[in-house]
């Protein structure tokens, strides 16, 4: 009897580590406030120690102009709440600009940050903050739109890769454009989503958010119909009645409108407009979409000069080919270098995973349809200059992936979070260099420059790091050089010469060239590199070479 009953007794419970329910509570926000700290150091960090990007005294120059003189003579071809974003960062910098400056807009910009008596450091570090504080409020937004869709953990997948993305890091630190027009339609597809519960709140905020990416890029344009037809559908499912649904749809269509009239509004409040005399003509569809909108003339015009920059035949590298006009499958062979691997499986699995799961296929279209739709229209581009252009991927398919984490397979779940280690391994690997970042597939940033170029890698940014590496290492040493980018040299203290005004025996010393300039080398440049050592480079963007 005792060995019976010694058999059958209950074996003693194990023991298992719960977490407490107050730590639980603020587990989850420690968390965010990590991803999102170590995503701020990051871009603070690319912003400090990186000089002007091609594009970006442009925006500076007219963000001080239009504060300044209430003009929207500079950058017209871009509406202008980018501009004022950006110029809010600057407003108690003391920057000017001379009223009477006759200049282009690329003069604008060199004007301002190297002639005015400005230091240009600081300057852009101003013009970048305002930037860079919207790129972290996005990530709430893609942890707030992932949660609604998949839950606190799949929110938190979410909200990890748009942390650990190379390419959000490296382009929401610049005064640029592209970070802010994908984020506010971001925040307008999760609005129209959540119009889905509480459609008389969020319908209306749906229609200030497009309009908002619509003030700020007009490639925010093709949006526009899905948009309209998502917060069509969420006020249908909430109220069941269609005209209701057509009467919502049609005020926030209004309210988009009214803020792009604002954004114009609060630059020049009486609209004298004066047409540049580069505008373009536009015929056919085109010019009956820039005729039709129901926006301020300068918007039309703008719309009609970015159908002239598409119109025109520009030079492309890809995987080491040099080519003329825009290639289709450009942005996808970009990305497929660009992203991080485990970033592009749980893309993957997550759109499987939202079109697969009947609970969550209602969500599909407001996630997948918007990064499909505009990165189809990217490719029909003609600027085949970088994954700038297709940034809506990388930000909408991490809401996407929050997916995987709804899963019942607790080894799929696992292998998620194992992905989301990897991404951040190789985001945390490339600091501080984001912009050449490329994937261990492709070589990593040091190997960038072979496959892609322009804001892939070489934009510019690396100026200040040069003057450093010639400072620190090649003292007194002859420099010779050819630079793709919008600073100016002297003013780091880099005297170099030209090295194409003479003929090549004559180029001794230091040859440095921006890897831009390298990958669509031609004729002399192509026989000087030819010709030359590579020794040493800055940045992963910039090559030294030793002419003997």
């Amino acid at each position: 009897m005792t060995t019976t009953a010694a058999a059958t007794a209950p074996e003693p419970a194990r023991e298992r580590w719960v977490v407490p329910a107050r730590l639980r509570r603020w587990l989850y926000p420690l968390v965010v406030a990590l991803l999102l700290g170590q995503m701020a150091v990051a871009m603070v960090t690319a912003a400090v120690q990186q000089t002007p990007t091609i594009d970006e005294p442009v925006y500076v120059g007219a963000a001080v102009w239009q504060t300044q003189e209430h003009s929207l003579r500079y950058n017209p071809e871009h509406p202008p709440l980018g501009k004022l974003l950006i110029g809010a960062g600057l407003a108690f910098s003391g920057a000017e600009v001379d009223p009477g400056f006759q200049g282009d807009q690329t003069a604008l910009g060199r004007h301002l940050l190297y002639e005015s008596g400005h230091d240009p450091w600081r300057l852009m570090f101003l013009a970048r903050l305002p930037v860079i504080l919207l790129t972290l409020l996005f990530g709430l937004v893609v942890l707030a739109f992932a949660r609604d869709v998949a839950g606190a953990a799949g929110g938190l997948v979410a909200l990890a890769l748009y942390a650990f993305s190379p390419d959000v890091i490296a382009h929401g630190s610049l005064a640029t454009l592209d970070v802010p027009v994908v984020g506010f339609l971001l925040t307008s597809v999760w609005l129209a989503w959540r119009a889905r519960q509480r459609p008389r709140l969020y319908a209306p905020l749906a229609g200030l958010a497009l309009g908002a990416a619509l003030s700020v890029k007009m490639s925010a344009l093709p949006a526009v119909p899905l948009l309209l037809l998502l917060i069509f559908l969420s006020v249908w499912a909430a109220a069941g009645r269609t005209w209701r649904a057509a009467a919502w749809g049609l005020a926030a269509a209004v309210l988009a409108v009214a803020v792009v009239w604002a954004s114009y509004l609060a630059v020049d409040p009486r609209l004298e407009w004066v047409p540049p005399p580069d505008v373009p003509a536009s015929g056919g569809w085109r010019g009956l979409v820039a005729r039709v909108l129901p926006f301020p003339a300068a918007y039309g015009d703008g719309l009609r000069m970015q159908f002239g920059f598409e119109g025109a035949r520009w030079t492309g590298f890809l995987f080491g080919e040099v080519y003329t006009g825009g290639r289709w499958y450009y942005l996808p062979a970009a990305l497929l270098v660009k992203s991080p691997l485990g970033a592009m499986a749980l893309w993957l699995a997550g759109a499987v995973a939202l079109i697969a799961t009947p609970r969550l296929r209602a969500a599909a279209p407001y996630v997948l349809a918007p990064a499909a739709l505009l990165l189809a229209v990217a490719m029909t581009g003609s600027r085949d200059f970088g994954t700038r252009y297709a940034l809506v991927v990388p930000i909408f398919l991490a809401v996407a992936a929050a997916a995987v984490m709804t899963v019942r397979w607790r080894a799929l779940r696992i292998v998620a979070v194992v992905l989301v280690g990897l991404v951040a391994a190789s985001s945390l690997r490339t600091f501080p260099y984001y912009l050449p970042y490329a994937n261990e597939a492709f070589g990593g940033p040091a190997r960038t420059h072979e496959h892609l170029h322009d804001s892939n890698v070489d934009w510019g940014q690396d100026l200040g790091r040069l003057a450093d590496r010639l400072r620190s290492r090649y003292p007194g040493e002859r420099v010779w050089l050819v630079y793709k980018g919008s600073g100016v040299p002297s003013w780091y203290g880099i005297e170099a010469s030209d090295p194409l005004a003479l003929p090549a025996g004559e180029v001794r010393g230091l040859l440095v060239v921006s890897d831009s300039s390298a990958a669509k080398a031609t004729g002399p440049l192509a026989d000087l590199i030819r010709t030359s050592d590579p020794i040493d480079t800055v940045g992963h963007s910039i090559t030294i070479y030793r002419r003997p």
